[in-house]
């Protein structure tokens, strides 16, 4: 017996009838991120496994658990495909030295991620992010952590998600983080018995990944005894206005002492946004200041770069979506010749409509005009084009309205203009 394969674990195909809608959302998000400034990056799916190592942090899941590592005949090589795009981003950034070409650096991506986690609703081996990154000298505003939150904020509200909810944090500098962690070691080792497993192994390797538990027994006990984390006053004082900046623009947002974000390259905001729709795993997409990437993967020691991104995960934006929302995903035109003899003159029509950029098709088997406008109604056609013996005696085109059901005659002449006005209308 033959052998059926399957799709690989954690892994979905990406249907024809499916298409539209990610076509949709793709163009949107290029739309709107263009709209802000960004411009799209495109950067391997694959990269230097060491560049994933330093940036996400060897006591990361993503490093220690989900690295999905490719095979190589070289032993000076090792790769991994992509389980994120900042750090491919920064990379380019620096390679190609594009902080010499422009002060500040607004990018975006649209692309396949990996991760060999354990899949579930909304959490795939293979999946999909729109990502954006601004990273440049000086580029410490507040103002543009705001505007990357309002940025992610209309991405999914304009791709139909219902109700995003924005939960925003601080782990302040590099310094803060350091006192942060010797705090959270203090209380949590009062309580370390009462910690899942993994969580005490967290514990010993990097305490904040304590934050971070979905377990009951350890969300409980980090939530009494984390209140709010200990920022220095220069840090606070950042918060406060980003904060206001936020305010001023009409986000609404919610202070979480407990958001961490599962990545060591993370300082100052860190935000996540959750929303309906996605069970226990609600989180939608989540970004965050990372302002001393640059200098950990080559940047210029002599330049003080700052940066800030998030991304957002497009099979989450599509489980969240409002019930409703769909596409037509159906053509503007179906030819139908009803005669055999008839079929080369509807194959004309049907280049010369495709040319004028009308989307057609036809049935290159013919059969018996039920049969065609079977297939014109399984193609979603808009409308059908009837070439029957008294059209091809006078040039002319019977148009069919699928969606109302009239019918006129139209002049082979005039059927591009005709159906362009249709369609436009």
């Amino acid at each position: 017996m033959t052998k059926i394969f399957a799709v690989p674990r954690g892994t979905s195909d990406i249907l024809p009838d499916a298409v539209p809608l990610w076509e949709e959302i793709e163009s949107k998000a290029r739309k709107i991120c263009k709209s802000y400034g960004y411009k799209e990056i495109r950067t391997p799916v694959y990269e230097d496994i060491n560049l994933f190592k330093r940036s996400l942090g060897q006591t990361s899941d993503v490093v220690n658990k989900q690295l999905l590592e490719l095979a190589s005949s070289r032993e000076d090589e090792g790769y991994a495909l992509r389980p994120e795009g900042t750090a491919a981003v920064v990379r380019s950034y620096i390679e190609n030295s594009l902080d010499g070409k422009e002060s500040l650096s607004k990018l975006f991506y649209l692309g396949p991620m990996f991760r060999g986690e354990r899949p579930q609703k909304g959490r795939l081996r293979q999946f999909h992010q729109v990502g954006v990154e601004a990273i440049g000298p000086n580029s410490t505003s507040p103002l543009l952590d705001a505007e990357m939150m309002a940025l992610a904020m209309q991405l999914l509200k304009e791709l139909g998600v219902r109700d995003p909810k924005l939960r925003i944090n601080s782990l302040g500098s590099k310094e803060d983080k350091a006192t942060i962690s010797t705090w959270l070691r203090e209380e949590f080792a009062k309580h370390k018995n009462e910690l899942c497993d993994e969580c005490q192994a967290r514990f010993e390797r990097n305490v904040f990944r304590v934050l971070d538990c979905k377990k009951e027994g350890c969300r409980q006990l980090v939530v009494s005894l984390v209140k709010n984390l200990p920022l220095s006053a220069e840090s606070q004082h950042y918060f406060n206005l980003v904060q206001s900046s936020l305010n001023s623009i009409g986000i609404v947002f919610e202070v979480s002492p407990h958001l961490v974000r599962g990545l060591d390259y993370y300082t100052h905001t860190v935000f996540e946004i959750t929303a309906e729709g996605l069970g226990s795993q609600d989180a939608v997409g989540a970004g965050g200041r990372y302002n001393g990437l640059v200098h950990e993967l080559g940047g210029s020691e002599k330049v003080d770069y700052g940066a800030i991104g998030f991304a957002l995960g497009l099979e989450r934006i599509i489980l969240a979506r409002s019930p409703g929302l769909s596409l037509p995903v159906g053509i503007n035109a179906f030819v139908i010749a009803m005669k055999d003899e008839y079929q080369p003159q509807g194959f004309l029509l049907l280049q010369q409509l495709r040319n004028a950029g009308i989307s057609a098709g036809m049935s290159f088997s013919g059969g018996s005009m039920k049969s065609q406008m079977g297939k014109a109604d399984k193609a979603q056609a808009r409308f059908a084009l009837i070439l029957g013996e008294d059209e091809m005696k006078t040039q002319m085109v019977a148009v069919k309205d699928m969606q109302l059901g009239t019918q006129e005659s139209v002049t082979i002449k005039e059927i591009i203009n005709f159906l362009k006005t249709k369609i436009e209308s």
